[in-house]
């Protein structure tokens, strides 16, 4: 479906059903987010990687007005709403201080996949051997959108999930790249035990020649 939408670039990859908080400072921005919240509308996060946009982005909702400056800058709680593909781009729109342009909504595919249980057990490794907690729900729908943005992808790899349709599409493309980045986490795990390991006194068995 066709529809216009303010723009907001962002040098980011937002997913749908995703939490953005936003610090609103530039007048174009603040008159964009005002006319959200005043006529109950979205707008816009297109990506804009390597000083482009290449033509994906995510609309968005405001959800909170968290606070109001005296000075008119805001800060705002968001959500991503789905996935859009630029038809044009305006900047500025006629009349206003912001971007805008027309966009075709893109249908959402399979919100759940089968590869689920391999995706965790692989997020379990990666965040045992670094030692952090990360808090997720496998059973979510749209699980791979939900820890995109924990496994070290970097922003053009981002976006390639953003691209993929369906549930099964994301949650390979995360098992790959897990598969790519776990042996080099844990050689640099057994690389800070060995640094550690040096100076003390080791116990070692003799050899027999």
């Amino acid at each position: 479906m066709e529809k216009t939408l303010a723009l907001f670039p962002l040098n980011l990859v937002i997913y749908p059903g995703e939490d953005l908080n936003l610090h609103i400072f530039e007048p174009r921005y603040r008159q964009l987010i005002n006319e959200c919240i005043d006529e109950e509308r979205t707008f816009g996060i297109p990506a804009f990687i390597n000083n482009k946009l290449p033509g994906y982005g995510t609309e968005m909702h405001v959800t909170t007005l968290h606070k109001r400056y005296p000075d008119g800058r805001m800060d705002i709680k968001s959500k991503g709403v789905g996935i859009f593909k630029l038809v044009n781009f305006e900047n500025p729109v006629a009349g206003k201080l912001y971007a805008g342009g027309d966009v075709d909504t893109i249908e959402p595919g399979d919100r759940f996949s089968a590869h689920t249980k391999a995706l965790t057990d692989r997020l379990d490794r990666l965040y045992d051997l670094l030692q952090i907690e990360v808090d997720y729900n496998p059973d979510d729908e749209n699980f791979s959108y939900k820890v995109a943005h924990k496994v070290g992808l970097s922003i053009d790899q981002e976006y390639d999930v953003l691209l993929l349709e369906s549930e099964a599409e994301r949650q390979l493309f995360l098992i790959q790249h897990l598969n790519n980045v776990l042996p080099v986490v844990s050689d640099m795990e057994r690389t800070k035990q060995r640094i550690r390991m040096n100076g003390h006194f080791k116990n070692l068995d003799p050899l027999n020649f």
